[in-house]
């Protein structure tokens, strides 16, 4: 038994040996190399880039109230459409001391101008009824007490507006009723009531009691990179594409190219702005984060090949043409001239023509199974 299991041990570690070095023969042969082939064809290549950015209205009005005061009434809300002229607002006003003391001594010094006025009318009338002044005299004294009795009005008003921020003469016309300037959607209302607000002086710019802009009038803004800026021109198309919007795609014309750049992570970028058309049923918000393609270059009708299948040498760009069949195919590298590029595809504008082919890159293991 002894001697059995010796010769199988022998007959085992012999069949390992005899593997191992079949293996190792195997992998130390040669292995073929498959490359990819590829036929030249005529296609339409276009050179694009994308330029990321966000739709905003063209313009946005800040609406600033005429006095200072306090918010007593908020009338409308973010997202509400209004008209030129419409009340956003109230405001209470908190009157300046100074001008409240100033415009209730003018009321004063008129009432007791008019009183005086009246008086001298009443002399003037009976010395002109017993025929003792002239007409002309009379009309003078008449024509003073007029005018006190308007002085006594506008004394009045001026203190209403000062104490009140609005008289009963101009009550249509109140500057304590914020009103929109324009016609559109109120974006935002910063304030709220019960907010102190100021109006806008030399000093400072007012407080901001809404912010309304037409949103049928919007425009793309986006910077795009100084290698790319020289190959755009006012005018050309673009497709702007909104994720938040199930990918909502629409049209726009670019109008302006920024004319100097601005620093943006280490590059220099120039900031782009395209009018938007807008489609039916798109509802767009002003800030929506969006993407715009854009053609920089186009050729129609060329003959191209995959870029993978062109290799670079300095200036100069290669390819091999497959030449025989089978065991006895060979590669000639072969000078070309190129093109246009999308990134994937490449115009052979010299040096082969749709009738050759070309080799691509080697196929890997992967790509064989």
């Amino acid at each position: 038994m002894k001697r059995y299991s010796k010769l199988i041990i022998a007959a085992i570690i012999a069949l390992i040996f005899i593997g191992t070095f079949v293996f190792l023969w195997q992998k130390s042969q040669p292995k073929e190399v498959v490359y990819n082939e590829f036929t030249p064809k005529l296609d339409s290549i276009q050179k694009t880039t994308i330029i990321t950015g966000k739709i905003e209205p063209r313009n946005e009005v800040n609406i600033k109230p005429q006095i200072s005061g306090i918010i007593s009434e908020l009338l409308k809300e973010p997202g509400d459409y209004v008209n030129a002229g419409d009340v956003i607002a109230k405001v209470k006003v908190i009157p300046d001391m100074a001008q409240l003391s100033s415009a209730e001594m003018r009321v004063r010094l008129a009432e007791i101008n008019l009183k005086q006025a009246q008086t001298d009318f009443e002399r003037e009338q009976n010395l002109f009824n017993q025929k003792l002044v002239s007409a002309d005299e009379f009309d003078k004294v008449k024509i003073s007490l007029n005018q006190a009795k308007h002085e006594k009005l506008a004394a009045q008003d001026a203190l209403e507006v000062v104490r009140d921020g609005v008289s009963k003469s101009n009550a249509k016309a109140s500057s304590t009723l914020i009103r929109s300037t324009i016609s559109g959607v109120i974006l935002d209302i910063p304030v709220k009531v019960g907010n102190s607000v100021i109006l806008s002086n030399t000093f400072n710019d007012g407080t901001t009691i809404a912010t309304v802009a037409n949103m049928k009038d919007l425009i793309f803004r986006g910077n795009i990179d100084e290698t790319e800026v020289g190959q755009l021109v006012n005018g050309m198309n673009m497709k702007i594409t909104i994720g938040a919007l199930q990918d909502l795609k629409f049209d726009a014309a670019l109008e302006y190219i920024s004319p100097k750049a601005i620093e943006s992570n280490g590059t220099n970028q120039f900031e782009i702005k395209a009018a938007v058309k807008l489609v039916e049923g798109g509802k767009i918000r002003s800030g929506y984060s969006a993407n715009a393609e854009i053609v920089l270059d186009k050729a129609d009708k060329v003959l191209c090949i995959p870029e993978s299948a062109i290799e670079f040498s300095g200036d100069s760009t290669f390819v091999y043409v497959i030449k025989g069949e089978g065991k006895g195919k060979t590669y000639e590298r072969t000078a070309v001239t190129t093109g246009l590029s999308d990134g994937v595809n490449i115009e052979i504008k010299k040096g082969i023509t749709a009738k050759d082919k070309v080799r691509g890159p080697e196929i890997v293991a992967d790509d064989k199974d």
